[in-house]
């Protein structure tokens, strides 16, 4: 017996062993080696290396057996010509050292070894930040903001330029590593646009009131010279006080490249667009393209996506725009959060609880004054055991012992639907019960979802299963007021992002920065 405790214990001992984990030892990525040509080329002190504080150097230069590599004039003057045009695509040369590294250039036969290899790690250094700045941006969003959810873009800068650097491809480089979305080409359009307006010098726009045709208003004299300016209006102005069919047209022109109501009527919208100078203009512009760095670079076969501060979503598929609709988004006080997601669910005739920020900002200040106030809208007050409380047995000193669920239907705070995707904010898409807003012109009047105009259509579109989800099927969920959730099958991504600027048709298209973010942003860019 003894022996086979001995046995048991002995073959207990191995299992357990054999199913412990397996250390995996951890394998340092290593870029290429470098192929280092003929020209002249020195050792350079690892210890200086060290002082630049940079993993990505280190690498580098251990691929080069820490000898110089810049030796060929093609490839310096390809990298100098990038870092010293850098502001063509947004950025700023001396972000980059470009007039440190042109006088190196100037006297690169006469540099001693020690001035050699330094101008070879500065050459190194500035272009590898300068990709990683193409790629994912100068900034990082999740330090800027807590309402930016998007994902860490990484990027092997190493890798990519050493093999770019062998095959004498650093012509390409630039331009491969680029998003290749249509909005970041609109904006690279767009700086080049700007560009190409001269200087201005007209005066700031003074009105006190809205001016409409046949009106008689000095201000009128510097508006005409702001629309001429802008070319919304053309060929020459006798730039009289008189708001005539001329200046109407061209009023109307400019509206609507900056989003704004285009019924011709100049009101403060109006005066403020008109008020930026080109620098704002550019910054904005500048903002603008950072932003659309942080974004992912690859877009998904098919993807709603949302331009808050444009009040749009659009849904593409196979790089074709399939729908459109104007949306709803938070106010600056509730922002509609950044987010990169995947749409998952469908929920007809939804309910509704009420979240704590408008619990504390609004429901608690409208029951302490009408404790009809939630029976009204047909919200339910339960506490903490489920029991139904009366309004009456409210505590209005522990709101928070609650909860506050809104029974569907029409006049439900989230409409007949609502679209989940996962995400750290608690927002979603969904309809609404102020179906109204839609024909407003600044809609930035939620909590900080995003409402939908005609939700149904939508939800028809991407269920796409003609016999369980056809109209009629969707029409008769809706009429039964019973809470049904769908599962959406094909894949769609959700971007829900921010920009204020790009072009169309060599035109400047802009709109007004609802949140706030892009002088803060050009700033910081600009430190």
């Amino acid at each position: 017996m003894n022996k086979l405790y001995f046995f048991l214990v002995i073959c207990i001992f191995v299992g357990c062993k054999k199913d412990a984990p397996k250390i995996v030892p951890v394998v340092k990525k290593t870029a290429p080696a470098i192929i280092l040509t003929d020209e002249r080329k020195v050792d350079i002190d690892t210890a200086f290396i060290g002082t630049f504080k940079s993993e990505t150097l280190k690498q580098f230069y251990n691929s080069s057996e820490n000898k110089t590599v810049w030796g060929d004039l093609k490839k310096r003057t390809y990298v100098l010509s990038q870092l010293e045009n850098s502001e063509k695509l947004g950025l700023n040369p001396e972000d980059y050292k470009a007039s440190r590294l042109k006088k190196f250039e100037s006297k690169v036969t006469k540099l001693s070894d020690t001035e050699l290899a330094t101008y070879d790690i500065l050459l190194t250094y500035n272009f590898e930040k300068y990709l990683n700045h193409l790629y994912k941006g100068k900034l990082d969003p999740k330090k800027l903001y807590r309402d930016w959810d998007l994902e860490e873009k990484t990027f092997d800068v190493n890798n990519v330029l050493i093999k770019a650097f062998n095959k004498n491809k650093l012509d390409s480089i630039v331009d491969n590593i680029q998003s290749k979305s249509h909005t970041y080409k609109q904006l690279l359009k767009a700086l080049e646009i700007i560009n190409s307006f001269p200087d201005d010098d007209v005066k700031n726009i003074d009105a006190l009131s809205k001016i409409t045709l046949r009106d008689t208003n000095s201000a009128l004299i510097n508006i005409k010279k702001r629309l001429l300016f802008w070319k919304d209006m053309n060929g020459r102005d006798s730039l009289t006080k008189i708001y005539d069919q001329k200046t109407f047209e061209s009023v109307k022109e400019f509206q609507a490249r900056h989003g704004l109501a285009s019924d011709g009527v100049i009101g403060p919208g109006t005066i403020s667009a008109l008020n930026y100078s080109k620098e704002k203009r550019k910054q904005q512009i500048i903002a603008n393209i950072e932003r659309w760095r942080w974004f992912t670079t690859d877009l998904a076969e098919n993807y709603f996506i949302i331009n808050i501060p444009d009040y749009s979503l659009n849904v593409v598929e196979n790089q074709d725009t399939v729908l459109t609709r104007n949306i709803v988004v938070g106010t600056s006080k509730r922002k509609t959060p950044i987010i990169t997601s995947t749409l998952k669910t469908v929920v007809f005739n939804p309910t509704w609880t009420v979240p704590p920020t408008i619990l504390k900002e609004d429901v608690v200040p409208a029951m302490k004054r009408n404790r009809n106030y939630l029976a009204n809208k047909n919200i339910t007050i339960y506490d903490s055991a489920g029991k139904v409380v009366d309004p009456s047995a409210w505590n209005e000193n522990k709101p928070g012992n609650y909860r506050y669920i809104q029974s569907p239907g029409f006049n439900n705070s989230l409409g007949l639907m609502k679209i989940l995707f996962p995400n750290n904010h608690s927002v979603y898409l969904h309809d609404t019960n102020h179906r109204n807003y839609f024909g407003r012109n600044n809609r930035s009047l939620s909590s900080g979802c995003v409402r939908v105009e005609n939700p149904l259509e939508l939800a028809e579109h991407i269920l796409d299963n003609s016999e369980r989800y056809s109209k009629e099927k969707i029409d008769t969920i809706i009429a039964s007021k019973k809470t049904t959730s769908a599962k959406i099958t094909k894949k769609y991504s959700l971007y829900q992002w921010y920009w204020t600027a790009w072009s169309e048709k060599n035109q400047l298209i802009f709109r007004a920065d609802i949140y706030n973010l892009d002088s803060d942003l050009y700033a910081k860019l600009r430190n």
